[in-house]
Order: structure tokens, then sequence, then C-alpha cells
């Protein structure tokens, strides 16, 4: 859904990050490039980026809205 802030195996601060590699992408930049660019040097980092699905959009139509009434 949401990126994590911070790497599961390394507890290194990632969640910044995203914005810059994921807009990098969209202008068709290469993934492992953007890596680089954005400075994930560890393989467990690296992995957080290209492993992540963004699923927000497919599941913010299903979320209700509670009203306290």
């Amino acid at each position: 859904m949401i990126i994590p802030v911070r790497c599961f195996s390394c507890n290194h601060v990632i969640g910044h990050l995203w914005e810059r590699y994921s807009n990098g992408l969209a202008d068709g930049r290469d993934a492992g490039e953007m890596l680089d660019e954005v400075g994930l040097e560890r393989y467990c980092c690296r992995r957080m980026f290209v492993s992540h699905v963004e699923l927000i959009d497919a599941i913010a139509p299903y979320s209700t809205s509670r009203r306290q009434e």
C-alpha cells in the first residue's frame, strides 16, 4: 500500500526517498539507475523499493468513512 518508513531488515530510513524514485520511473528511467541516484546501496533497502506494489488507489474506493451520529 504505502512504502514503509524503514527497511524491514536493517531499519534504515527509506520512506522519504520513494517519491523521487517513483517520479524517476514515471519519466522512463531505469530502476537500478534510480536506486543508485537516490542513494540506496544496501540490497535489503533496494528490495523494499523494487518489490513494492502501490495498491492505495485500488483499495481506496472500498474504504468507508465513519460517521458519528
